[in-house]
């Protein structure tokens, strides 16, 4: 990878799947969420539909489990043709505050690194989704004390980077993001000339997912864990 790991000043971390599982809650959602609504269609066909409208609500409601649910009381009423029942919305709003409840489960070796980054660099979580949300589980992981601040951001692209990089007065090349997702904490970091690592995980949202070609020829770390990136820091 081209980039002077020197001359980094900021790292930004991003917090679903990257810090702690995620992903998983919304998958296993969506299966009770077919299954509350399986005299109406197939689970494939649902999951199709839902996705649709969690794309559709997107610009209204943002990202995140609250939106998520409103989605899947839209799509229940779609679905039933305003025939569900009282007692199986009540369901769909159980499902998404067991989501919300759920405890945080730190991914392996995150706290290591963090531990061995923080006080050598400025420490940022840089996320998409419900800041109540996010803030209640970065609470919950008992990383807090090791960030300097959480950015929500309501996109990530590479504009909405760009401002966060001048908000922090800081340049391009002395930024470092570290993320699960290409689309979203990779590309458009590389587009302006900031660097980032990719740390894959085994679940990626439909939403997230990119080309094999839009990936083609930039310049990236790919770590198999998030404990490789010390490697690079620690030069």
């Amino acid at each position: 990878m081209k980039g002077n790991f020197k001359n980094i000043k900021v790292i930004g971390f991003d917090a679903d799947d990257t810090l702690w599982v995620n992903e998983t809650y919304f998958r296993d959602a969506e299966q009770e969420f077919a299954k509350l609504l399986s005299q109406f269609e197939t689970p494939n066909k649902i999951d199709q539909e839902l996705f649709k409208m969690e794309m559709k609500n997107l610009p209204l409601y943002g990202y995140g489990v609250k939106g998520f649910v409103l989605s899947m009381v839209e799509m229940a009423l779609e679905l039933s043709n305003h025939t569900v029942s009282s007692k199986t919305i009540e369901k769909i709003l159980d499902i998404g505050k067991d989501m919300i409840n759920k405890p945080v489960e730190l991914l392996d070796d995150v706290e290591h690194v963090l531990k061995r980054l923080f006080g050598r660099y400025k420490l940022i979580l840089a996320t998409k989704g419900d800041l109540l949300d996010q803030e209640r589980k970065l609470e919950k992981s008992g990383l807090i004390d090791y960030f300097h601040h959480i950015e929500v951001l309501s996109e990530k692209e590479s504009i909405n980077y760009s401002k966060l990089l001048k908000h922090l007065e800081i340049n391009p090349s002395e930024f470092l993001m570290i993320g699960n997702s290409l689309k979203s904490d990779i590309l458009p970091l590389v587009n302006i000339g900031a660097l980032a690592a990719h740390v894959p995980f085994h679940t990626t949202w439909q939403h997230e997912t990119v080309s094999d070609s839009s990936a083609a020829n930039v310049d990236y770390l790919t770590l198999n864990s998030i404990k490789d990136i010390l490697e690079y820091l620690d030069e």
